[in-house]
C-alpha cells in the first residue's frame, strides 16, 4: 500500500473520531471514539473487501430479523464470540471467595413461579430429578438470609420451555434462603444440549466448523440487598464438554460433583419418586459485597 493510500484512510479515520467531538456524554463520547478506531483498524488491517462487508450487513440483518421477545440470537451472537464472558470477567472482578459468575445466556424469563424450600422447579418437564442444596453466604461467612434464588435449565431433550410453542412454564423458578442462608429444591439433571443452530449464529458455526453445544449446566441468579448480583451456573463434573462449551462458560470453580442415587434409593426429603433414579448436588454460594 503507498504512503499516500494510508494516509487518506488515516484523514477518514480522524474525520470520524472528531464528529464525536461535541458528544456531551464523556462516557458516551469516549466508547464511540474507541468502538470507531477499532472497526476502522479492522477494515485497513484485513483489507475488508465491499463484498464481505455485505455480507456482515446481511448476517446482522438476519439476526436482527430472528430476534423476538423469546429468542435473542444477538446474545447467542455474544455468546459464541466470546464477548458477553469477557464483559462479565471485565465486570466482575475475583473478591475474596465470593462466587464466579458466568454467561446470563438468552433464555431468563421474569416472573417466574415462586416454590417453597424444597418445591421442584420442573413443573412437568422431562428428567431425571436432581436435589440441589446449598447456603447463600456473604465473603465473611455470615449467612444471607432472603436472597432471591432464580434458576432454570433446559429439560432432557435439549430444550427450555419458551422454546416451546405452547406457553409452558417449566423448568424454572425461584426461592428465598432461609434464616441461616440455607436452600434446597428439586431440579432436572443437567445434560448438555445444542444453543439454538438454525439461524444465523447456527450458520455462523458450522462455517468455521465449531460446534453448538453447551456443557451441561443449571442457571441461577441470586439477588439480595447490599450484595453484588451473581448470574452463574453449576456445571456437571466429568461431562465431556466442558472444555469445549460453545458460549466458554465453563469456570473450574463452577464445576460440581452430582452424585447419581440407584433407583429406589430413599430421598432426602422423603419424595416418592416411583422408583426412579436421581441426582444430588450441593452449591454454597458467596455473595461478593455490591460496594467495592
Amino acid at each position: 500500500m503507498s504512503s499516500e493510500q494510508d494516509e487518506r484512510e488515516a484523514r477518514l479515520v480522524e474525520r470520524v473520531l472528531a464528529s464525536f467531538d461535541g458528544t456531551p456524554d464523556p462516557r458516551l463520547k469516549e466508547l464511540l471514539r474507541s468502538l470507531t478506531a477499532h472497526l476502522h483498524a479492522f477494515v485497513r488491517e484485513t483489507r475488508l473487501t465491499e463484498a464481505e462487508w455485505q455480507a456482515a450487513i446481511e448476517f446482522l440483518t438476519a439476526t436482527g430479523h430472528i430476534t423476538d421477545h423469546r429468542r435473542q440470537e444477538f446474545i447467542l451472537l455474544s455468546d459464541v464470540l466470546g464477548l458477553s464472558m469477557q464483559t462479565i470477567t471485565v465486570n466482575h472482578e475475583a473478591y475474596a471467595d465470593a462466587t464466579e459468575a458466568t454467561v446470563f445466556g438468552p433464555f431468563f424469563v421474569d416472573g417466574s413461579p415462586e416454590i417453597p424450600p424444597g418445591g421442584d422447579i420442573a413443573n412437568g418437564a422431562p428428567g431425571e430429578p436432581c436435589w440441589v442444596t446449598g447456603t447463600v453466604r456473604d465473603t465473611d461467612g455470615d449467612p444471607v438470609p432472603g436472597a432471591r434464588i432464580e434458576v432454570w435449565e433446559a429439560d432432557d431433550d435439549g430444550f427450555y420451555d419458551v422454546q416451546y410453542p405452547d406457553e409452558r412454564v417449566a423448568a424454572r423458578g425461584h426461592l428465598f434462603s432461609g434464616p441461616d442462608g440455607g436452600y434446597r429444591f428439586w431440579a432436572i439433571t443437567p445434560t448438555p444440549y445444542p444453543i439454538p443452530h438454525d439461524g444465523p449464529v447456527g450458520r455462523l458455526l458450522a462455517a468455521t466448523g465449531r460446534s453448538p453445544m453447551r456443557a451441561s449446566h443449571l442457571h441461577f441468579m441470586v439477588r439480595a440487598d447490599g450484595f453484588r448480583t451473581l448470574v452463574t451456573h453449576i456445571f456437571v463434573e466429568g461431562d465431556t464438554r466442558l472444555a469445549g462449551d460453545s458460549v466458554f462458560g465453563v469456570r473450574d470453580s463452577l464445576v460440581k460433583r452430582f452424585t447419581t442415587a440407584p433407583a429406589g434409593t430413599p430421598t432426602p426429603d422423603g419424595r416418592d419418586l416411583g422408583g426412579s433414579t436421581w441426582s444430588q448436588v450441593r452449591f454454597d454460594i458467596v455473595l461478593a459485597p455490591s460496594e467495592l
